[in-house]
């Protein structure tokens, strides 16, 4: 029997531990990878994944995990979904590879054209397809050069927005991300991100606007301005919300400068904030729209979308790679976002809000350590300090989520001070998987807030 929302029933949802962990098997894993991967190349979980299905990830000694992040906002349609599955191998099958700059194909066309209709705005677009989210967002910055023959990049405090070396410069965070490899490329501005919860009282979007805007004429010179980028809800840097008002007022200063807005939504989009794309929550049109993550349920892909005339400027020849579009990955998508309508997950999305806020701001009320609670639809998070202050607790903050892995909860951190745990279950997990995930945490909390 197939299940709508698990694929084949191979994996139970259901947390189960039946190893200490790691397991005997995950050791064993462990071993060999000290000695043939680079130590340089972290890892969230020390057990070992065998198989995974809707909400449940399940590790080689049979220990089956509850999934509250997604491979980070990447699993949306849930692990193993039965479409993309089913697209994947027939597509592996037909052909895995030609270049689309050497041979192209329907798939590279079909992603192209739905990522043209669903990306907010009306207007005529246009979309090239890449392998990950640093190479979307390199290639939008690429296309706003080309299109405006300006230079500079205006980004944010707290952004991320890759690893390539571009894509370092444009990331706030120094440790991991960006520590000992500069030089960075060049031209890259950064300004003030609304931030709600550590802004001074009162502080509008309009006004924390005002404030980057401000910088940005005098300190970089509007004429010079290329691109400004942002995440409409900052990822890595802690599921940042800016005050509403901030975003369109950006918005409509580029239209006023000639600089193109670009909206990295690789980690919002797909459903994930609760509409297909973040940007929406307000209104705001994009210039671009850089995509990856949960475009293809597992797969890699990624995409730049946007304005005709802006992606049309670039030379024949200037976007592509290898592997850019694959046709496995492409097909993936098609079944993704397929699944994504059947199912209806913004409004899946919109429910594991409505479950998990208000559990989420009654543990900030017992605890004494959750200085914040923000996010929108399944993208959550809680700021962890500590008590009586706002100053950052990282070292609760790895504790606690150190103890979730521990009872079989995937959990994840973030932030710029590392004290923030985020959370992002599968938009299909199951409702009393998502209230047993959410009792582990309650658990947690109670045995580490205080120490």
């Amino acid at each position: 029997m197939t299940d709508l929302l698990t694929g084949p029933q191979t994996v139970a949802q259901e947390r189960r531990l039946v190893t200490e962990l790691p397991g005997p098997r995950s050791r064993e894993l462990a071993a060999r990878r000290a000695a043939a991967v680079t130590s340089a190349v972290g890892s969230v979980l020390p057990v070992y994944v065998e198989r995974a299905a809707g909400g449940v990830v399940v590790d080689v000694d049979g220990n089956s995990f509850i999934d509250l992040g997604s491979g980070i906002a990447v699993t949306n349609v849930g692990h193993a979904a039965p479409e993309v599955v089913a697209a994947v191998q027939a597509q592996v099958a037909a052909f895995s590879h030609t270049c689309f700059m050497v041979g192209p194909y329907e798939g590279y066309v079909a992603v192209a054209e739905e990522l043209d209709r669903l990306t907010p705005g009306d207007h005529e677009k246009r979309s090239a397809l890449f392998n990950s989210g640093a190479e979307a967002v390199e290639n939008a910055v690429k296309v706003a050069r080309v299109a405006t023959g300006r230079s500079a990049v205006v980004v944010f405090d707290h952004a991320y927005h890759g690893r390539t070396n571009l894509t370092m410069a444009l990331t706030a965070k120094n440790m991991p991300y960006k520590h000992g490899f500069g030089p960075f490329a060049g031209e890259v501005y950064r300004v003030p991100m609304s931030y709600p919860y550590r802004d001074e009282p009162g502080l509008t979007g309009a006004q924390a606007a005002a404030r980057a805007i401000d910088l940005i004429e005098t300190q970089i010179g509007a004429a010079n301005v290329a691109a400004v980028l942002i995440e409409p809800i900052q990822g890595e840097g802690g599921f940042v919300v800016p005050a509403p008002g901030f975003l369109p007022a950006l918005t409509e200063w580029c239209r006023r400068s000639g600089a193109v807005f670009i909206a990295d939504e690789v980690q919002t989009g797909f459903c994930r904030t609760g509409a297909w794309f973040a940007s929406e929550h307000e209104g705001v049109v994009p210039d671009l729209v850089t995509t990856a993550k949960g475009i293809a349920g597992g797969m890699p892909l990624a995409g730049v979308t946007g304005r005709a005339e802006l992606m049309d400027a670039v030379h024949t020849g200037g976007l592509g790679g290898t592997y850019g579009g694959n046709p496995v990955a492409c097909a993936a998508a098609l079944a993704s976002i397929r699944t994504m309508r059947e199912l209806d997950l913004g409004a899946a999305a919109r429910a594991i809000e409505a479950t998990m806020l208000p559990r989420l701001r009654a543990l900030q009320e017992r605890s004494g350590v959750v200085g914040d609670v923000r996010g929108r639809g399944a993208m959550l998070a809680v700021e962890l300090v500590k008590p009586g202050t706002d100053e950052p607790d990282p070292a609760l903050t790895n504790a606690i989520s150190k103890a979730c892995h521990a009872e079989g909860v995937i959990t994840l951190t973030a932030g710029t001070h590392s004290n923030v745990l985020r959370f992002l279950p599968p938009l299909v997990i199951g409702q009393e998987l998502l209230t047993e995930g959410l009792d582990v945490l309650d658990a947690a909390f109670d045995a580490h807030a205080g120490k």
